[in-house]
């Protein structure tokens, strides 16, 4: 099971006719990422302070399968792929969530494997993930679903 996040399509999303900008469906996997770490406890700001480092995408790989529009629900969604010392690989995909309940089929929009990689944050080279991170994800690499309340 995968992190979701539902993000409606604004009129900022999109070009003059009304189809969302390529280059968005990066923004919106984004932000799923960034809440699928902080639903984990990761923190990215209190990171940084803590440690040093932050985390970078280094390369990315998108197939776009049909158009997102303005007002569509959307779901993004995270999964970790792969583990690294240094960096992650996360599949992601954009889906149209429907108005039409619960049960009816979402569609593939958009598809992705984004690398994200642990950078020293002042001189933007490769460190170990550290180990409060690493360790926190290494618990949740089979399910990636939101995480127990203790």
């Amino acid at each position: 099971m995968s992190f979701a996040l539902d993000i409606r399509v604004y009129w900022e999303d999109t070009d003059a006719g009304g189809i969302v900008f390529y280059a968005n469906y990066l923004k919106f996997m984004e932000r799923a990422r960034t809440e699928w770490l902080r639903s984990l406890g990761i923190s990215q700001s209190r990171l940084r302070e803590e440690t040093g480092g932050i985390f970078v995408v280094s390369e990315t790989q998108l197939k776009y399968h049909r158009p997102a529009r303005l007002d569509d629900q959307l779901r993004v969604t995270a999964e970790l792929r792969q583990i690294g010392s240094a960096s992650l690989i996360i599949d992601q995909r954009v889906l149209s969530a429907s108005d039409q309940g619960e049960n009816a089929p979402e569609v593939l929009l958009c598809e992705g494997t984004i690398r994200i990689g642990w950078v020293d944050a002042i001189r933007l080279r490769p460190s170990r993930i550290p180990p409060q991170v690493s360790g926190t994800l290494e618990r949740h690499a089979g399910s990636m679903s939101q995480p127990l309340k203790p």
